[in-house]
């Protein structure tokens, strides 16, 4: 049976495998690694820690160190190893380029709206940062699929109301 009746048969057809995809990858994920670890040094400290104590750049630089490792790992594997195989996967579609340019696309806005950091309006100072990460957990979860409203609502105010409480108020790190 050749390709061209397999297709027509409706049968499953997986993606092939690529050696070039691969290697892309792990060179982006070096790339994107290695720049966080870049931006980690550059965190401010209101001040330095005590030799042997954790200050703001610790968790920030472990993640970055071990995300520069594995990124490593994943490059040389992509190189040395042949392509596996995908037949697993399904071949790239439209609505998945879409998808990931809109999650793009909202993620830039969200960086933008949270370096503005706070706002005055009609003589009260406001918060970006609860605003902003509701807007992108929303509009997310549209892209991706969520419809009912009662609890996207829900979700998006929660779990946004926990990250501003744990991170801005208890552990008073700067959102």
């Amino acid at each position: 049976m050749s390709s061209s009746e397999v297709a027509d048969s409706g049968e499953y057809q997986g993606a092939r495998p690529s050696r070039v995809l691969e290697i892309a990858f792990g060179i982006v994920a070096v790339a994107v690694t290695a720049g966080y670890l870049a931006l980690t040094t550059q965190i401010d400290l209101r001040r330095e820690a005590a030799p042997g104590q954790i200050d703001a750049r610790f968790w920030p630089m472990v993640l970055a160190v071990t995300g520069v490792v594995v990124a490593i790992a994943i490059l040389v594997i992509a190189i040395v190893r042949p392509a596996p195989g995908r037949e697993d996967l399904e071949r790239i579609q439209r609505q998945g380029v879409v998808r990931v340019l809109a999650t793009l696309v909202i993620s830039v806005a969200f960086i933008a709206l949270w370096s503005l950091g706070s706002v005055i309006l009609f003589g009260y100072r406001i918060e970006v940062f609860p605003i902003a990460a509701a807007l992108l957990m929303a509009s997310l979860m549209l892209v991706y699929g969520h419809r009912r409203w009662l609890s996207l609502i829900i979700y998006t105010a929660s779990l946004t109301a926990f990250i501003y409480v744990v991170f801005g108020m208890l552990l008073r790190i700067p959102l």
